[in-house]
């Protein structure tokens, strides 16, 4: 593999390094939903209250939270092995049964007897989401569980190669801050690099980590500071706040609209650089985030430069925009505008 050290990249080593993502099994860890769409027709109001009737045309399940990463890992032809926990109820069996289409294994699913699966349930009318309903819950995981998870996630490490482990963390109790330390530690001595997107919760747990992926949202919570993201000085201070509080050698702050902030250590200096979004036509931003960590853990996978890492992460995160719903990236169409773009 070369170095793809710089912030410009022939066509010969872009198309190199999205192959280089086939060879590579990628662990997640995270809280995982069913992302449940009702699709319909609004044409009336309805007489019972000041709201709009949504006629019901189709329904679909797909795969969200963490599994949602776990759909971008292998659309960009890598293989994920997903570890999370769901209920030992109807929609935990719907969303076994969307793995298994998927064609990804199972083994790290685990099935409680003390929890429910969470799902979103979205209603969408003439292409417009008009409502979202949540059925969840985000208390930890019992003693029981959270001991059963462990032993399986350790056995999954213990027993495969693992190039990447991501921490795909929602606040719905499966990630607590003693699995980020087991898991954090094994991956030290296992030279096995780790990358987290973050929630309140857990934010200041994933210490000594190689990438941290927060949103600005998330940044201002985690940290409880408030500051004007547009100003570039006001953003660097944040970010080196947050790398005193978590040690992280790569900072991938996503800035929704305005890019990617991106910090990170070459030859024992910390650089930053802001890389502005791309203008596209955006139908839907859910979902970008899990994009954006896929991408940018296969390229941190690969040892790419963190520049064209945030470069290429920054991209996909505004191709996955364009489409209605949470969706995975197109590997393909990824790489034709890395080309075009010259990333």
């Amino acid at each position: 593999m070369e170095d793809y050290k710089g912030h410009y990249m022939k066509e010969k080593l872009i198309v190199q390094l999205f192959d280089s993502f086939n060879q590579l099994n990628v662990l997640i860890i995270g809280d995982v939903m069913v992302d449940s769409y009702l699709w319909g027709k609004v044409d009336r109001i309805s007489p019972e209250a000041p709201v709009p009737i949504v006629t019901v045309k189709s329904r679909e399940n797909r795969l969200g939270g963490a599994a949602n990463v776990a759909l971008n890992i292998k659309a960009l032809g890598a293989n994920p092995i997903l570890c999370s926990v769901v209920g030992n109820d109807q929609k935990g069996r719907e969303f076994l049964d969307l793995m298994k289409e998927q064609d990804m294994e199972t083994t790290g699913i685990l099935k409680s007897n003390t929890r429910i699966t969470t799902t979103k349930f979205r209603v969408i009318g003439n292409k417009m989401q008009m409502l979202r309903v949540d059925e969840e819950t985000d208390i930890p995981l019992d003693t029981k569980d959270a001991d059963a998870f462990d032993n399986c996630i350790e056995k999954i490490v213990a027993g495969k190669k693992i190039d990447v482990i991501i921490f795909q963390d929602y606040d719905k109790g499966v990630i607590s801050e003693k699995l980020i330390s087991k898991v954090v530690r094994i991956a030290a001595e296992k030279k096995i690099p780790v990358a987290a997107d973050p929630k309140k919760r857990n934010f200041s747990a994933y210490k000594n980590i190689s990438l941290f992926k927060p949103n600005l949202k998330e940044l201002k919570d985690g940290l409880n500071l408030d500051f004007n993201s547009r100003d570039e000085m006001q953003l660097k201070k944040a970010v080196e706040q947050l790398n005193k509080l978590i040690h992280s050698e790569i900072i991938l702050l996503t800035l929704s609209e305005d890019g990617i902030f991106v910090e990170y250590k070459d030859n024992g200096v910390r650089n930053s650089r802001i890389l502005p979004s791309h203008i596209r036509s955006v139908a839907d931003v859910s979902g970008a985030g899990d994009t954006v960590i896929s991408v940018a853990s296969l390229c941190l996978a690969v040892k790419v430069h963190p520049s064209v890492l945030a470069s290429v992460s920054n991209l996909a995160g505004g191709l996955v925009c364009e489409k209605s719903g949470v969706v995975p990236v197109d590997k393909q169409q990824l790489q034709r505008e890395a080309i075009i773009l010259k990333l």
